[in-house]
């Protein structure tokens, strides 16, 4: 396998033969988790078990998504949190979230107990690039919608749209004030630019809070929340960062 002019050797590959789902013209995956087979568990003496990259906002930016590997992935601007282990589910990156901020307060009903993982290995939040809207564990995401709604009380309400249940007709306007949105990890406080929890669904002005719940007891950061972050993924420190405007 060639990255430009670096060669690395021994890399084991798999084979698709009805290579189904969302990802239309991708000729392959490659793989980033933490199993046995992915790139970064193969290669990762090669770079220093370090990688990051940033997601461009696919429908607003002419600028390509980049992934980086070795020492210079690591951006001097990023904060960090610890990566948590599951010993029942080890292909995931797992992280602490304690709670989150609406409009600069707190949201009372977010609280660590929600994210925690059980001793059966349920339960947890994990980061994921491949999975596109952030989705919490029901009660949490009910506390953070409620608290949204609240703080954009003078936005008018449009319909639910697929799976989001708070949307607005933002028609005819050119700026809005909305609330803002804080995902607090363990040491790593992390600020949404508002374009990654306001997204457009259509285009007659129609905008969606890009959340969503889930029944069960994993919760996922998607790929939407992660726009414009340089995501470092330091696994010889054991932590991942976020760093912001990391797409420039």
């Amino acid at each position: 396998m060639t990255f430009r002019k670096t060669r690395v050797k021994n890399i084991a590959f798999g084979c698709g033969h009805d290579n189904e789902g969302l990802f239309v013209g991708a000729a392959g995956l490659l793989g980033l988790g933490r199993g046995k087979l992915s790139f970064p568990s193969q290669a990762g003496r090669r770079f220093g078990s370090k990688f990051s990259y940033c997601l461009v906002d696919r429908s607003a930016s002419s600028k390509p998504s980049s992934i980086v590997f070795g020492d210079t992935a690591v951006s001097r601007t990023a904060v960090f949190t610890p990566l948590l282990t599951n010993h029942k589910l080890s292909t995931f990156y797992y992280l602490g979230l304690n709670g989150v901020s609406v409009g600069g307060a707190r949201v009372p009903g977010i609280t660590p107990s929600l994210f925690k993982i059980d001793s059966a290995g349920n339960g947890g939040v994990i980061i994921d690039s491949g999975t596109s809207v952030t989705r919490l564990t029901r009660p949490a995401y009910i506390a953070l919608r409620d608290a949204f709604r609240t703080g954009a009380k003078d936005l008018k309400r449009a319909p639910d749209f697929s799976l989001f249940d708070t949307c607005f007709d933002l028609s005819g306007k050119t700026e809005v004030k909305v609330p803002t949105v804080v995902m607090h990890f363990t040491d790593a406080d992390v600020s949404l630019p508002a374009s990654n929890y306001l997204i457009p669904v259509d285009s007659d002005g129609t905008f969606c809070f890009a959340f969503a719940g889930t029944m069960s007891g994993l919760s996922i950061i998607g790929n939407i929340q992660q726009q414009g972050f340089r995501v470092v993924y330091d696994l010889a420190g054991s932590r991942v960062g976020f760093a912001p405007r990391g797409c420039m």
